[in-house]
């Protein structure tokens, strides 16, 4: 009975625990127009990423800014803004950081053209060392020296194994 008892509290006691760290966030209900309104509302909100979070987008994000956001586009599109006029605004007002894919311009070339450039140098590196040591790889002719030293090794150790054939 005791047992069952203690076992009940720890029950309790780890729930408490564990639900403690759960909040809720409100959620946001807009009501649209049309179900093209709401796809592009959507699919702003999933492009656009929120200014204070690192990797989340304005859709995920559950950050004050990104809600006033959300609201802001909600707003726009009401007013019968285009995409295009959205996200201008957006990037005015906060800069390159909220487009998940930025524009191609000076400022982002490395950024698009960066990993293909470190790519073609890597290829380039692993051909150089592939062919310098095939190149080191090739039969070369032993110097008059080397030839001599060689014979003298080879006979040093074939008088040993001639010995052992002959004891055998």
């Amino acid at each position: 009975m005791f047992k069952h008892f203690i076992i009940i509290v720890m029950s309790l006691f780890t729930l408490l625990i564990l639900s403690s760290g759960v909040s809720a966030s409100p959620v946001e209900t807009f009501t649209f127009k049309d179900d093209v309104t709401k796809l592009r509302f959507q699919t702003l909100t999933k492009e656009l990423r929120c200014p204070k979070c690192q990797n989340q987008d304005l859709a995920d994000s559950n950050a004050p800014i990104a809600a006033d956001l959300r609201k802001q586009i909600y707003t726009q599109l009401n007013q019968g803004k285009s995409d295009q006029e959205i996200v201008d605004y957006m990037v005015a007002r906060y800069g390159e950081f909220v487009l998940y894919r930025p524009r191609v311009s000076s400022l982002t070339y490395v950024l698009w053209f960066g990993p293909a450039l470190l790519l073609l140098l890597g290829a380039i590196v692993v051909v150089i060392i592939l062919r310098s040591r095939s190149n080191k790889n090739e039969n070369q002719a032993l110097s008059v020296d080397e030839q001599e030293k060689l014979q003298q090794l080879l006979k040093t150790t074939e008088t040993p194994l001639k010995k052992e054939q002959n004891n055998q």
